[in-house]
């Protein structure tokens, strides 16, 4: 469809393209999730009495905001906490950190590495063989992404105040069955401090999927994007051991996803984050996503 015609014809999309462009970043916080949401799930977001995972996710962004937060969603500040809490094994190699692109030293860096912004989600360059980097390419995507305001896009309020940076970071990779190269993801859903939910991506895979597990590795009948494996994946010799550690972190919150990878032997906590799919994944079927949100203990905070 040609994009103007879907700027009249699709809500959704218009009020997502004003907002990139910053449209609504003076619309009150609460205003604007009840109008993203209606506009997601054709309903009224509930922030009264929410039950559902997507409807509390909405009221922690507005009335659980401790300045905590802030460090654990911060791609640098949170290996610090990690290594703190857990030990510096876990943690991905940091190899530089910039306040711009142009201080980039490539001749310091090794012949693959991955550059990230501290504050945002996605944005990333991978580089796979330095001699072969496009510089000028990769200057432009990080550079965009250093100027995004990624509260704007979702009101997650722990990412109002990260300092913007760029780390590059350890190359991390796996080689798949079928001998492409891939990274797996393991996420797991933590309401204070007990792990009761996971998953199993591979979203960078040339065909994602997802599988969900409960904590005695059985799987879920539950989607939330990504269809399920062919194949489901069997049980991680590391399963228990992942799930200690997401259970450390997650500690005192009422719902964190704790993100790892299983790279050459090694377990690495990959991110934190507060809000999943910033709350506006349409959880198939529904019922998870009431049971979901039964998991959620909302703290008690006076508005």
């Amino acid at each position: 469809m040609n994009k103007y015609l879907r700027l009249i014809t699709d809500p959704l999309y218009r009020f997502s393209t004003f907002n990139v462009r910053g449209f609504y970043k003076k619309m009150p916080d609460d205003r604007f999730l009840k109008k993203l949401y209606r506009l997601k799930f054709q309903k009224e977001l509930d922030l009264d009495n929410p039950k559902t995972f997507n409807e509390k996710l909405q009221w922690l962004k507005l009335y659980d905001r401790k300045p905590e937060y802030t460090k654990m969603v911060d791609k640098y500040e949170v290996k610090k906490l990690v290594a703190e809490k857990l030990g510096e094994e876990y943690v991905i190699p940091t190899l530089g950190v910039y306040d711009s692109f142009d201080e980039i030293d490539f001749d310091k860096l090794p012949d693959q590495f991955v550059l990230k912004c501290t504050h945002n989600s996605g944005g990333h360059v991978i580089c796979r063989n330095k001699s072969s980097l496009n510089i000028p390419k990769a200057k432009k995507r990080i550079s965009t992404a250093l100027k995004q305001d990624y509260f704007l896009f979702g009101r997650e309020w722990p990412y109002k105040n990260v300092p913007k940076k760029i780390i590059a970071e350890k190359y991390l990779i796996e080689k798949s069955e079928l001998g492409e190269e891939c990274l797996t993801d393991y996420k797991w859903f933590c309401f204070n401090g007990e792990p009761k939910l996971m998953y199993i991506s591979k979203d960078n895979a040339s065909e994602p999927t997802t599988d969900f597990f409960d904590m005695d590795f059985n799987h879920i009948e539950m989607r939330m994007k990504d269809p399920n494996s062919k194949t489901l994946p069997l049980k991680p010799s590391f399963f228990e051991k992942m799930k200690e550690l997401a259970a450390l972190l997650s500690q005192g919150i009422p719902q964190l996803r704790v993100d790892f990878y299983f790279v050459d032997g090694q377990i690495y906590v990959g991110e934190l984050t507060f809000f999943h799919n910033s709350g506006f994944s349409k959880i198939k079927p529904e019922s998870w996503d009431l049971k979901l949100g039964e998991w959620i203990t909302l703290p008690r905070i006076e508005k």
